[in-house]
């Protein structure tokens, strides 16, 4: 239900109000009253209502005040206003539209129709806005999950391009220090998850992983990655690495602190390799790295292992297979669904753990690594690599059960052609779908000056190879494309007539005025001065 709060300095518009409409039919929950803007502020800030019905004229604060100060406060859109107004006062009403006023009501025409009418309108608003940011934020997620992926296995074409990803995600990665945690969840007995059905290992490790990365930021700044339905990845940030002292504690009392609360909750508790500490983020690979070799020495006695600390006992291991060794061909593969140059690296790949019959550790080590890659990169990855085994009574997480080096190659050689089967699948229309995945970007972020570099960088392309897909899959090119859509948008700014041209302009990203006016020329025929003359 939507939470509703009615702000009136009269009480008989407040009972009227409560009493007009059945609000639990209009899925609607009153959450109370105010006399004026101020102690509506101070309820909005402790019960957050999504909607609020004001009046503008009140004492103490008016209604004009109360929304300016919640759109500074809490930005966006939310809470959702709709206005009282009398005649004597519509002039208010445009003022008040500025401020992203959702609707307005007359009090000398409230009906009860129109009161539900404007509840309808409102919550249709939140209904579409939610559902944009769901959008937005599962293809933010997908971004997340990628970029992570890619700093982890050292898959960044350069640092350019890390940068700019990074910088797109909103992520702060300039600490001074970072340590990687690589870490399996098990179930109250080693192999109680991975037995119970995938909907319920989906809904347990999803529940746990939010637990996880809830908890480990109450430490410090952590970013979290699940890999499979049972191993993650943790990065701890310091801020400086300098103080190399306090690191292995602080990480070891975090990760304390979630088994506990895992296992209290969830009956589920992990054993956590902690890798090296790094002072660069594009370095967190090597503390990865090192992280899933200290995860091997985990015991029931010792679930949480640090090199660092063992680092005399038994000297690092650096023959870990590193999967950035075939970055170039893997992450080509994978991007455009090119079954051929998947199959000749892995056919190399395997060869090569052939030759070494004896490193079994560094093998499975690398065979997994390939294996959270492709879950990664792949939408959707964990139920299709799933269905690669669904014969096999422990799923993909069979790799777990090969006891040697020709094992694990006869597991990765099935693997690959299932993979190599999906990708011939879908090679024919990939092109199509990241220029559609571009466009869908686009229109979410019209408002920032977008540059051919920056998008390739955020979806893991080259600018070249960008231009030429928009070329052949789109009707107009990638500039002609986002000078379309903010015009389009500009236009619509425009028609509410609430801003100035100059102000429509830079809240497009356009750089000046001058400049917004000649693009909306050249795709409209007229300047937007002449739109505007041209209405009325």
């Amino acid at each position: 239900m939507y939470k509703l709060l009615i702000v009136d300095d009269e009480p008989l518009i407040q009972v009227g109000i409560k009493s007009m409409v059945n609000w639990e039919k209009l899925n609607i929950e009153l959450v109370g009253t105010a006399m004026n803007g101020q102690i509506a502020l101070n309820m909005i800030e402790e019960s957050s209502p999504d909607i609020v019905i004001t009046d503008l004229k009140m004492p103490v604060m008016d209604g004009m005040e109360l929304i300016r100060l919640c759109r500074e406060r809490y930005g966006g859109e939310r809470p959702w206003f709709i206005i009282l107004t009398s005649y004597e006062d519509f002039h208010l009403v445009k003022e008040a539209i500025t401020y992203q006023v959702t609707d307005y009501l007359v009090k000398l025409e409230l009906t009860p129709d129109s009161l539900t009418e404007a509840i309808i309108r409102v919550t249709e608003h939140i209904r579409r806005s939610e559902s944009r940011l769901a959008s937005s934020e599962n293809l933010i997620h997908g971004f997340y999950d990628k970029f992570f992926i890619r700093l982890l296995n050292n898959l960044f074409e350069s640092e350019e391009q890390f940068l700019l990803q990074s910088r797109e995600l909103n992520l702060d990665l300039h600490y001074g220090g970072y340590v990687c945690c690589y870490g399996e969840m098990l179930g109250s007995r080693s192999e109680e998850l991975s037995s119970q059905p995938m909907e319920t290992q989906l809904t347990r490790f999803s529940a746990s992983m939010q637990m996880l990365k809830e908890l480990s930021g109450k430490y410090c700044p952590t970013y979290s990655l699940s890999l499979d339905t049972r191993h993650f990845a943790l990065i701890f940030c310091f801020e400086a690495a300098e103080k190399a002292d306090s690191w292995v504690p602080l990480t070891k009392k975090a990760l304390q602190g979630i088994s506990q609360a895992l296992t209290r909750y969830y009956n589920i508790s992990f054993r956590c390799g902690i890798g090296n500490l790094v002072n660069h983020p594009l370095a967190i690979c090597d503390s990865y790295q090192s992280s899933r070799q200290a995860c091997r020495h985990t015991t029931a006695e010792e679930p949480i292992y640090c090199l660092e600390k063992h680092a005399r006992k038994s000297p690092p291991d650096y023959s870990s297979f590193n999967i950035s060794l075939f970055k170039a061909d893997l992450t080509r593969a994978f991007e455009e669904y090119d079954s051929e140059v998947l199959k000749k690296t892995l056919d190399s790949l395997c060869e090569l753990f052939l030759m070494h019959p004896g490193h079994y550790v560094q093998v499975l080590d690398g065979v997994c690594n390939i294996l959270y890659l492709s879950i990664s990169l792949l939408q959707d990855g964990e139920q299709i690599v799933s269905e690669f085994f669904r014969d096999n009574p422990d799923g993909y997480r069979s790799v777990y059960k090969q006891t040697s080096v020709e094992q694990l190659v006869n597991w990765l050689e099935f693997f690959e052609k299932q993979l190599c089967r999906l990708f011939d699948s879908r090679h024919g229309d990939y092109k199509n779908h990241i220029v559609t995945n571009v466009k869908k970007y686009i229109n979410e972020h019209l408002g920032k000056r977008l540059s051919l570099n920056e998008v390739a960088a955020v979806f893991g392309i080259s600018p070249n190879y960008l231009s030429q897909l928009f070329g052949k899959y789109n009707d107009l090119g990638f500039s002609e494309y986002i000078n379309t859509c903010k015009v389009r948008e500009s236009k619509r700014l425009l028609d509410e007539g609430t801003l100035k041209i100059y102000e429509i302009a830079d809240k497009l990203g356009f750089e000046s005025s001058f400049y917004f006016s000649k693009v909306f020329k050249k795709v409209e025929g007229v300047s937007p001065t002449e739109y505007l003359n041209g209405k009325f």
